[in-house]
């Protein structure tokens, strides 16, 4: 690959691999698909196996569970519903959710359920594309009653089980109060699973119907979905948590029977969708094009704008801050970037390899995917090694690294 095609130096491409090949080799990642791209040209790296214990290789188009790192893609659905102007970032959602409507909020947010006071306003689309709404993941307050109340009801992850259907988890949520006032604070994960049922409800179909019809579709993102079909199922690996204390490798969900391989009763926007590099890749070429897919305009340039520059106020940014701060040294610094979008990071600070202005987020299954207009660059980086050790969140803290070392 000649370098002055790619943006990339032969020599940084040979290191990239080398990098990643020691993080297989180490044996802490059975196997990974890295793609990067810039100027419109592409690499891609398969290296690994399947399987921690050997078996099928990894291949360009294995299909990975995405985790957090739905989120910058199902949230395309709520920009066409802006674009066309059948939401309103500034109009309450009771509307649609009326299980949100006459919010109580906690007096103090690691209080009793009971010792509440009423909402000072509505609960806003604003407020859910940007995680502000009042509940989510705060990790100041993991043992507070609202953050067990919350886990309790509403939790779906492979250590609680499937989720149920939309209007069901919406009237869990709806008997509980609000930790913050809407608006106040920056709270993670759980405004995306709102606004997933939200775009359904408004948009009159399953959140997946929309999500195919509008972004995948038209993108040729053919192997992104809520799960896996059976004719696929052999491309999807196990999805393992090593053991934190002896890092043994336990199945967190096999792939045929598991969880991905049915159609799940909730369209999980939040963390739901499986995909591969390239159908990433023809997601973030379209961000950074803004909005276009060759001649076909998939979102509108202003909605582009919005979904990927800083949209938290300088409060809300304090406690984004202080929240992935208070992790980073178990996250390899993921998540510690500065600002948030409507559905994925933004960075506002230089505070490593990676420029102002890159965007996009990372999953709890060992998965990132970003773009960096300054450079027209998107890299994606997929495991099938969750986060419960510092093993894939170094991988991808050397991916990034090495990645920006490459260009030309």
């Amino acid at each position: 690959m000649a370098t002055s095609s790619t943006g990339f130096s032969d020599q940084g491409l040979r290191r990239l691999r080398e990098v990643l090949a020691g993080h297989v080799e180490s044996q802490k990642i059975p196997g990974l698909v890295a793609l990067v791209s810039r100027g419109g040209h592409s690499h891609v790296e398969a290296l690994g196996t399947m399987r921690h214990d050997g078996g099928a290789p990894m291949r360009r188009d294995t299909i990975f569970r995405m985790a957090s790192t739905s989120k910058p893609v199902t949230m395309a659905a709520a920009m066409v519903l802006l674009d066309e102007c059948r939401l309103r970032l500034d109009d309450p959602v009771d509307p649609w959710l009326p299980e949100l409507a006459g919010r109580r909020v906690l007096k103090r947010p690691d209080g009793p359920l009971d010792d509440t006071v009423p909402a000072l306003r509505p609960i806003t689309v604003r407020d859910l594309l940007t995680s502000t709404f009042g509940l989510g993941v705060d990790f100041e307050s993991m043992a507070s009653p609202i953050r067990a109340a919350t886990f309790e009801r509403l939790d779906y992850s492979v250590a609680s089980g499937p989720a149920p259907d939309p209007d069901e988890w919406m009237r869990r949520l709806g008997e509980l109060p609000l930790q913050y006032q809407p608006g106040v604070r920056w709270q993670y994960d759980l405004s995306n699973e709102v606004a997933g049922v939200l775009v359904s409800r408004v948009a009159g179909q399953p959140l997946e119907t929309f999500l195919r019809e509008r972004i995948l579709d038209p993108l040729g993102m053919k192997d992104t979905a809520f799960h896996v079909p059976a004719d696929k199922i052999d491309r999807l690996p196990p999805l393992y948590g090593p053991d934190p204390q002896t890092g043994e490798f336990t199945v967190w969900d096999q792939a045929a029977g598991g969880r991905s391989s049915t159609p799940p009763a909730f369209q999980g926007a939040g963390g739901g969708l499986v995909s591969t590099a390239d159908d990433y890749h023809s997601y973030f070429r379209m961000l950074l094009n803004h909005g276009m897919h060759g001649s076909e305009r998939i979102l509108s340039r202003t909605a582009v704008e919005l979904m990927t520059t800083n949209r938290l106020s300088p409060g809300q940014q304090a406690a984004r801050d202080t929240m992935f701060g208070g992790v980073a040294h178990l996250s390899c610094g993921q998540g510690t970037s500065g600002g948030w979008g409507f559905g994925m990071a933004v960075r506002t600070t230089r505070s490593d390899y990676a420029p102002i202005g890159q965007f996009g987020w990372f999953g709890g299954t060992g998965t990132t995917a970003y773009a960096d207009p300054a450079n027209q660059l998107t890299g994606i980086l997929l495991t099938q090694v969750g986060l419960s050790t510092p093993d894939s969140p170094r991988a991808m803290n050397d991916f990034w690294t090495t990645l920006y070392q490459a260009i030309d």
